[in-house]
């Protein structure tokens, strides 16, 4: 069998050295059909997602070489604000790797965040550099998505259409959950929108991304999950605030002032959540009503429990933390019995921390959540100041879209994570890299405007 499939192995490596940007392609193109080895051969004491992270390190190795040898990589994406703060993070996480209570687990969360960093991040950018190939990379990933979506209706129907509890497992094996499910449809759905509707699109593109984007609209709603409507909603108002040019000034101090009417009434706003008894289901009314529910609602429930073991982590060892990767193995002596609901484990079933901020808080302390944010904050001041410098209206929709898209994911990671997966890895850091590359390409069209000598 491995005689067999070495021909194929060599084939890959060959393409590897001379196209770097084929293998991005299959990378993208697998994520959402990509299967864990645990699904394949149950049992092991490891994990992975086949074929991507295979080809993820196996590019990672490769590329390093490649830099050794060529002595250099493009300079303005190494040194853009975004990288830095990438760096940053890195670095934490390599320090708070070395003081984790097991390293083991860390230096392999290390290593997986570097393959998805230096290929999704570093190789894209160069790859969508004077803004090409980027709808090439929403069409490789999106391709795939919709016949994750087909198969996921198409059993879906099998357990009736309308059952809620159906859309938490009929996605399974290629998404773990639905909620990584309709957080994958959530960032693709706002280019799907562009590309249907979009000024510098043809007619047969934007027929063909009409039907598309409602298969997508299809899959999230029946994909149940209130995180990623949350986040869409979200999302919405960022753009209309963005397309309405409203300034910082007004929005600090609006988000200032619903900040301290929560601290003067936090008790009679908890007290007025704590009547609400919906539970999610079906009915799409009494499903969203449930968001607010946390009396009984079983998931909601068991989100506060997860994310108090994470505060609770964190004042126990507040600058370096548990270590990258261990939340899940030292979260369960932090459950408090009230605290504890219908399904409740201490191996962090379904998920880890249930937040891509609250996750970093406790396994690198404080300042592995700060420069997670730092990245953020740093990824939205970009997009938004190449977007009012743009003349371009291609390059320009293109950056809005790509911040729209992550702003979906920065609301989703309030309550959820799953960047230690291919599936939003993917998207998260392709994004990114899409803003960077065009924010590199727009400021070296202002500076040859300025001198065009």
């Amino acid at each position: 069998m491995l005689v067999n499939a070495l021909p194929f192995v060599l084939a890959i490596l060959l393409v590897v050295i001379y196209s770097f940007d084929k293998i991005v392609y299959l990378i993208a193109f697998f994520a959402p059909l990509s299967l864990p080895l645990s699904e394949i051969m149950p049992g092991l004491g490891f994990d992975m997602y086949l074929p991507t992270e295979p080809l993820l390190f196996g590019l990672l190795i490769i590329f390093i070489l490649k830099l050794i040898y060529e002595r250099g990589f493009d300079k303005k994406i190494l040194t853009h604000p975004v990288s830095l703060a990438i760096y940053l993070n890195l670095i934490w996480i390599f320090m708070t790797s070395l003081t984790s209570t097991m390293p083991i687990v860390s230096f392999k969360f290390l290593l997986s965040r570097i393959w998805f960093v230096a290929i999704l991040y570093f190789l894209t950018a160069k790859m969508f550099e004077g803004g090409k190939n980027i709808e090439k990379y929403i069409w490789i990933y999106t391709i795939p998505l919709v016949i994750v979506i087909f198969y996921t209706l198409t059993r879906h129907v099998g357990y009736g259409i309308w059952n809620k509890q159906a859309a938490n497992f009929v996605c399974n094996p290629f998404y773990k959950d639905h909620t990584s499910y309709g957080a994958a449809l959530a960032f693709y759905i706002p280019f799907l929108t562009l590309f249907s509707f979009g000024g510098f699109v043809s007619r047969k593109v934007k027929v063909f991304s009409l039907v598309i984007l409602g298969i997508l609209l299809t899959g999230f709603v029946f994909s149940f999950t209130r995180a990623a409507w949350l986040s869409f909603v979200a999302a919405i108002g960022v753009y209309v605030i963005i397309k309405l040019k409203i300034r910082f000034k007004p929005l600090f101090i609006t988000f200032l002032s619903i900040l301290v009417f929560f601290l003067v009434f936090q008790n009679q706003i908890l007290m007025g959540l704590e009547q609400n008894s919906e539970q999610s289901s079906a009915n799409f009314k009494t499903h969203i009503s449930s968001m607010t529910n946390i009396t009984s609602d079983a998931s909601n429930l068991e989100r506060i429990n997860r994310w108090s073991c994470a505060v609770r982590m964190f004042k126990d060892k507040p600058v370096f933390g548990f270590g990258p990767g261990t939340y899940m193995f030292e979260y369960g002596s932090y459950q408090l019995t009230k605290d504890r609901t219908i399904i409740s484990t201490n191996s962090a079933d379904g998920g880890n921390a249930h937040s891509e901020y609250l996750g970093p808080l406790s396994e690198s302390g404080v300042f592995g959540m700060l420069t997670f944010m730092l990245i953020i904050g740093i990824v939205i001041y970009t997009a938004v100041h190449t977007y009012t410098r743009l003349t371009d209206k291609r390059l320009k929709s293109i950056v809005l879209t790509a911040l729209i898209g992550l702003v979906t994911y920065y609301i989703h990671g309030l309550l959820n994570n799953f960047l230690d997966t291919d599936k939003l890895s993917v998207p998260f850091w392709g994004f990114t890299a899409m803003i960077v590359a065009i924010d590199i390409y727009s400021r070296n069209q202002l500076e040859t405007q300025k001198n065009p000598d």
